[in-house]
């Protein structure tokens, strides 16, 4: 557990102690922005001429103002992220599902290209069938050519 601080801060012109678990700086932050809002409400001409009891609720009251406006702005940043979180989450689906078709016409592709190597080499073997072929028709062609003169001579 941590320690308990005591540091001496000056608020509106008085020396006071400030015990707290909180570090001095934390503690010193707090009494400068007291004085700060001190500071800010005696430029105010009709400030002054309440009094001081009506000056303390005014500047408690500016000060929970304050604390619920930043109070509010936490909500909407912690719904902002809680909105961006569902977003990515969302766009994290999406590229595993992308990934998963992308994988599926991958392994597609992979098929339909054995299957083009598969009939380059069918037709590789029906093409040197034909030329097998050919070659008999041309020699059959001479032969017949050769009988046929024969048979004029």
């Amino acid at each position: 557990m941590t320690s308990k601080t005591d540091t001496e801060v000056i608020i509106g012109g008085r020396v006071l102690t400030l015990s707290g678990y909180e570090s001095e700086e934390y503690l010193q932050k707090i009494a400068l922005y007291i004085n700060n809002k001190i500071a800010e409400y005696k430029k105010i001409e009709s400030f002054k001429r309440q009094s001081t009891d009506t000056q303390c609720i005014l500047m408690e009251l500016n000060i929970a103002d304050d604390y619920f406006k930043a109070k509010k702005q936490i909500a909407v940043l912690e719904a902002d992220i809680e909105s961006q979180d569902q977003e990515i989450c969302d766009l994290k689906h999406d590229l595993i599902a992308e990934k998963c078709k992308r994988e599926s016409i991958d392994k597609t592709m992979d098929g339909m290209k054995q299957e083009i190597a598969r009939y380059k080499e069918l037709i590789a073997e029906k093409e040197r069938q034909i030329s097998e072929k050919d070659k008999l028709i041309a020699e059959k062609e001479k032969e017949i050519t050769k009988l046929s003169n024969r048979q004029k001579a």
